[in-house]
């Protein structure tokens, strides 16, 4: 630990700093958010406080640790990578865990729930940074330089989307184009693949269709015509919203999570936060998640090598695109998919998950650090990235 904090100076003190503070803020609001469902589910009121402040404990000893790893190391491992990927999916629709109507999670020690799903994203984002940085010189060429890697990310998404985990599925095709637009991959090449993604999500269609998803879609766009069924958890979203106003009702006086609003400490726990701190509360937590991007953008722009800028990119698109398929669901924009707010929702897997992109991501900003003033002023692949060849 003495290592981890003499080399402090060496990090990127917001990219440090702010991931650690929403998650000691996920503490505080998982706690308001949950002291009557758990009290209703038969626990004690501080039940989720204190798991979720394991996870916490848990996870910030791991980003320490990750923001200690070079990240180049990892281009070592990309075969054990996605195939461990492949095979641990593979295991949890096997014999993994049963909940509401999907098979997600691995019990360990029948304490603790993993879901394998939100380490392989991490994992998928380092395999096609990696293999991408590696081909950059046949990267207008759609047969060697662009396929080959996206055949097995389709395994992968076509595994998780078994569970059934259509949300996941959905992040990890949005993270690839994130990753795919940085290489600067051919405009009719990217086009060629948003069809046959298109494609495979219509062939998919027949299996992940269920009267459940149905009320879901039918509840996001059409809530006040089924205010008892799919309609529900929007409707008392929105009362939650609403009641926040500008300021909010006060830290831990939410009515709408007593028993109203499903989901209130995972799913819709930015409709708590709402209504307890108002409309500057949810713009404080959209800044800092906003920042954390922004900021991840910016180390990828002046990083001196492909693998670290594509992967620096990916990271930042994972809790860009998370947050806002979040937002979007708690507001109507998007229909519920069971998404988690990157850092705020209850959940061991999904922080975990997260603070170990942010190591990752920190340990990619203490190289930039490292670098000579000139080199940089300007990463090349962000220079020719957005750039499409005709």
């Amino acid at each position: 630990m003495v290592l981890i904090f003499r080399s402090f100076r060496e990090y990127d003190f917001t990219l440090f700093i702010v991931p650690i503070l929403l998650s000691a803020f996920g503490v505080v609001i998982v706690y308001s958010s949950s002291m009557v469902t758990a009290v209703v589910e038969g626990f004690s009121s501080t039940h989720y406080l204190t798991k979720q402040f394991q996870y916490f404990v848990i996870s910030l000893v791991f980003f320490l640790i990750f923001c200690n790893i070079p990240y180049r190391i990892y281009q070592r491992f990309i075969k054990l990578i996605i195939f461990g990927s492949i095979l641990i999916l593979a295991f949890v629709l096997m014999f993994g865990t049963e909940a509401n109507q999907a098979v997600r999670s691995i019990s360990l020690m029948g304490r603790f729930n993993l879901q394998p799903a939100e380490f392989v994203k991490i994992g998928l984002i380092i395999y096609l940074a990696a293999i991408y940085s590696k081909k950059q010189i046949k990267i207008d060429k759609f047969t060697t330089g662009v396929a080959p890697p996206l055949i097995l990310i389709s395994i992968v998404i076509g595994l998780i989307i078994l569970q059934p985990d259509l949300g996941t599925s959905v992040i990890i095709i949005m993270i690839a184009v994130a990753i795919l637009i940085s290489t600067n991959i051919r405009f009719k090449h990217l086009f060629a693949l948003g069809a046959t993604a298109i494609a495979f999500i219509l062939l998919a269609i027949p299996y992940m269709v269920t009267e459940k998803r149905i009320a879901r879609i039918t509840g996001a766009y059409q809530p006040f015509a089924s205010p008892d069924d799919g309609g529900y958890h929007l409707i008392h979203s929105y009362l939650a919203i609403g009641n926040g106003g500008l300021t909010g009702e006060g830290l831990g006086q939410s009515v709408q999570k007593l028993g109203f609003l499903w989901g209130a400490h995972t799913d819709f726990i930015m409709a708590v936060i709402a209504e307890e701190l108002g409309f500057f509360g949810v713009l404080a937590i959209i800044g800092l998640l906003a920042v954390i991007v922004l900021r991840g953008i910016y180390i990828a722009k002046r990083c001196n090598n492909d693998f670290g800028t594509f992967l620096a990119i990916g990271i930042s698109a994972m809790v860009g695109i998370q947050a806002t398929i979040n937002l979007g669901a708690i507001s109507g924009i998007l229909p519920i998919t069971g998404v988690p707010l990157p850092f705020l929702s209850y959940g061991g897997s999904s922080l975990l998950a997260m603070m170990i992109s942010m190591g990752i991501l920190n340990n990619i900003a203490k190289s930039v650090k490292a670098q000579p003033e000139e080199i940089r002023e300007q990463s090349p692949t962000v220079e020719r990235s957005f750039r499409y060849s005709s």
